[in-house]
């Protein structure tokens, strides 16, 4: 990926209506799929590893910054700019580009909660200030992702059956679940 795919994906983005899920009993929350173009012509991806916390459905996985709509959050963006302030220590109302809403998404593990995924280009260097809630923050590649380079397989037993989850094996960990659907979303919108 090019920073030229990076501009493909603000339009596509831009010219479509993301989908929507109207479930007005679901709670909310936003994640920021945040990119940035390297000196070399290369753009990465923001994924944080999460701290592992007792009650925490997805308690160290690979995932984008994010987190749950506060009431005082005007709307779902507001959600994930605040969350990735908190969590990285990124500002995206100041350096960040938005790119565009994704579709929301849904957790297989059925928590009654509806995310929505924003995609974000930041500006210039900043560095990365994870909080308590963050185990470990890294840039990654996207170019071996789109390639298929670095795919693999997230075995797990759902539902009583052993079920392997499509994967990316970054850095040693696994992306997988919603963090590796939404990427896979925002890939499939580039030419």
């Amino acid at each position: 990926m090019s920073p030229a795919d990076l501009e493909r994906l603000a339009s596509q983005l831009r010219a479509r209506t993301p989908e929507r899920i109207d479930d007005p009993e679901a709670r909310r929350a936003a994640v920021a799929g945040i990119f940035r173009a390297t000196e070399d012509g290369r753009v990465e991806v923001l994924l944080i590893r999460r701290a592992e916390r007792p009650g925490d459905h997805w308690s160290g996985h690979m995932a984008f910054p994010g987190g749950r709509r506060e009431p005082f959050d005007p709307d779902l963006l507001a959600t994930a700019t605040r969350e990735t302030q908190e969590e990285v220590g990124l500002d995206l109302a100041g350096s960040g580009e938005l790119l565009g809403p994704l579709d929301e998404i849904l957790p297989r593990n059925r928590t009654g909660l509806v995310v929505s995924p924003f995609a974000f280009r930041l500006r210039g260097a900043q560095d990365l200030r994870p909080n308590h809630e963050v185990a470990e923050a890294i840039w990654t590649d996207v170019g071996p992702l789109i390639r298929g380079e670095v795919d693999d397989e997230y075995p797990l037993l759902w539902q009583g059956q052993n079920v392997r989850f499509p994967a990316y094996r970054v850095n040693g960990h696994l992306v997988w679940g919603m963090t590796y659907r939404v990427l896979r979303s925002m890939f499939e919108l580039l030419p």
